[in-house]
């Protein structure tokens, strides 16, 4: 399938164009439209993971699903620039009973689909449902090779039940002679479960993914310290400094090419800057509301990306973020 073409492939150029502007002249120059979007289908989970805010309550948001009436309205608006959609932001995005239909019409508009899950509600028949549906990309969540090591972290899981998962997926793969959806399994290490690299590495071949990925996990208020911190320094993302305190391991550049070529919408439309924005404390605005467009060019989002190029670390999401 074709996911660049004209318009898309200007609109990269364009993101390009204005994110080089904004950083030489410290202005933002939004020229583009976000090649990237996260799309949230579900705002509730159903594991709780110490370190998630949707896991451990401490956002406190209502439980909700996406209708697929605002999905298919998103997807009308963005379909022109974006080519690549995930499907997941805060909740466990096969919570959703229309999750294959969501996948189906993104790719009906030649977008590339990705999501994330702790696998634990894909039996047989999601499995089957799920290949069919076309999405190219999933990323399965196995945090440990034994169940005491797996449920330190995935609160609520089984680990039978992922791996059971990945097996009715890859089953599925063979019989309906599908390349997609591309499954990588991410192993998050933790201080607790650093001694079994050796062991995901196998499992994940026995299992036949495409692909294994060792994540460094986010910490929240990591400054004094956590005992999910791995001892292995090059699977954390914090050290520790002269004073004793914990520090991120990347400098802070003020700059970020999100700010002008992705974004998130959440479950109730509200457009955001980026997946570490949990909160949602810079909303744009809402897609219920007003375009798109609208919304990315207008005054809220123009303000944030000026900040960020003065001083990104003024935002308390910039300092524990990857980019």
């Amino acid at each position: 399938m074709v996911y660049l073409f004209y318009t898309r492939t200007k609109n990269i150029f364009k993101i390009i164009f204005g994110f080089v502007l904004s950083y030489i002249f410290r202005k933002p120059f939004a020229i583009g439209l976000p090649l990237s979007v996260s799309i949230e289908p579900v705002s509730y989970c159903n594991l709780h993971c110490p370190e998630c805010p949707t896991g451990n309550g401490s956002l406190n948001r209502e439980k909700k699903l996406m209708s697929f009436t605002l999905f298919s309205n998103i997807i009308n608006e963005i379909k022109v620039h974006t080519f690549y959609l995930t499907l997941y932001f805060q909740g466990e995005p096969f919570i959703h009973p229309h999750f294959a239909d969501f996948v189906k019409l993104a790719r009906q508009n030649h977008i590339y689909t990705a999501t994330s899950t702790n696998a634990q509600l894909i039996n047989n028949e999601v499995a089957e449902q799920t290949v069919r549906s076309g999405l190219n990309k999933l990323i399965i969540s196995v945090d440990g090779t034994t169940q005491e090591t797996y449920e330190k972290y995935r609160v609520g899981g089984q680990l039978d039940k992922a791996t059971q998962a990945i097996k009715h997926l890859v089953e599925w793969k063979k019989k309906l002679h599908s390349n997609t959806p591309k499954l990588e399994i991410q192993f998050l290490v933790l201080k607790h479960n650093e001694h079994q690299i050796p062991d995901i590495k196998k499992l994940a071949k026995e299992l036949g993914v495409n692909k294994l990925s060792l994540k460094t996990a986010q910490i929240y208020d990591f400054e004094n310290g956590s005992g999910l911190i791995p001892a292995q320094e090059k699977y954390a993302r914090y050290i520790k400094g002269a004073d004793g305190l914990y520090e991120r391991k990347k400098k802070i550049h003020n700059r970020c090419r999100r700010a002008f070529s992705a974004t998130v919408i959440s479950v109730d439309g509200e457009i955001l800057p980026c997946s570490f924005d949990k909160k949602g404390e810079h909303c744009f605005g809402n897609i219920k509301d007003r375009s798109f467009s609208e919304i990315w060019h207008n005054e809220k989002a123009s303000l944030f990306r000026r900040q960020i190029l003065m001083d990104r670390k003024q935002f308390d999401m910039c300092r524990n973020c990857t980019e």
